[in-house]
């Protein structure tokens, strides 16, 4: 760990991901670009934790990081106890776009990830039809969305597409769910409903998560552990606890706890900005 940051996983437990002092730089000579300064992170199994800070500071790129899209420049990057890559594992993941495919019927999209992931995809011919049809059913009524298998993505609304694109990231069981702003497009009392369901689906399933939010609020409804992120080159400054007991409810936002919360927050992001980005 950075010497700003206290380790939130408890002492003697191995985190399921962790990053060593890792950085990221892309280009090469005189156009090198940090984008990622020594960041240590520990997340335990099961927890959820946002990455919050101005825009460009590294939270996407850490997201594939811990995904093996990208490798670092230095330091190294754990999974389940292993170098990130050295063994496949099953992960979700939802985009502020929610990517469906437009010919494919809802019920077909959120099956797609047991087509195509073991170890569902050998089973897929003989349970497409019977077990993994109820597996998506059962998902799409936790959301809010039984009847809707056979409708497609035209035919629904933005909060209903995220909905799907949810359950499209969780049908496989993954060990590991990254959530790239997936309520960033949409109206406030919409994404406030996906806080929720977000929250049940978590409650319920317990994959390790991280978030990438711009949303201090969404943040602190939804997350056990809130990492504050400055400026490039990107690095954490803050791994803040979220105390509030489960479930919560929007009510729970407005009191005066959460929002010292989110504004302490918010003076950090602010304070770890360029000056000229500041002002």
């Amino acid at each position: 760990m950075t010497s700003a940051i206290r380790p939130s996983v408890a002492d003697g437990i191995d985190p399921f991901v962790e990053l060593e002092k890792v950085t990221l730089t892309y280009g090469r000579g005189a156009r090198t670009i940090p984008a990622l300064g020594e960041t240590s992170l520990k997340v335990g199994q099961g927890d959820f934790v946002a990455l919050v800070g101005p825009s460009g500071c590294g939270k996407s790129t850490i997201l594939k990081l811990v995904t093996g899209l990208i490798k670092a420049t230095s330091g190294y990057v754990f999974v389940a106890g292993r170098e990130v890559g050295a063994e496949p594992m099953r992960v979700g993941m939802a985009f502020q776009n929610p990517t469906l495919l437009p010919w494919l019927s809802i019920r077909d999209n959120v099956m797609l990830p047991l087509k195509i992931v073991e170890p569902f995809r050998h089973q897929y011919r003989a349970k497409r039809k019977t077990e993994f049809r109820d597996r998506v059913e059962a998902l799409l009524a936790q959301v809010g969305l039984a009847g809707f298998g056979d409708k497609y993505p035209w035919q629904l609304s933005g909060g209903m597409m995220q909905r799907a694109s949810l359950c499209r990231a969780l049908i496989h069981d993954p060990q590991l769910l990254m959530l790239d702003e997936p309520f960033g497009a949409l109206d406030q009392f919409t994404r406030e409903e996906l806080w929720a369901i977000m929250q049940d689906l978590w409650m319920s399933r317990r994959p390790t998560v991280l978030l990438v939010t711009h949303d201090l609020k969404e943040a602190g409804y939804l997350a056990n552990r809130i990492c504050v992120m400055r400026s490039r080159p990107g690095q954490i400054i803050e791994d803040k606890a979220v105390h509030f007991p489960r479930p919560r409810t929007i009510e729970v936002s407005y009191t005066p706890d959460f929002v010292a919360m989110t504004q302490h927050l918010r003076e950090l992001i602010v304070s770890a900005r360029p000056a000229k980005e500041a002002a």
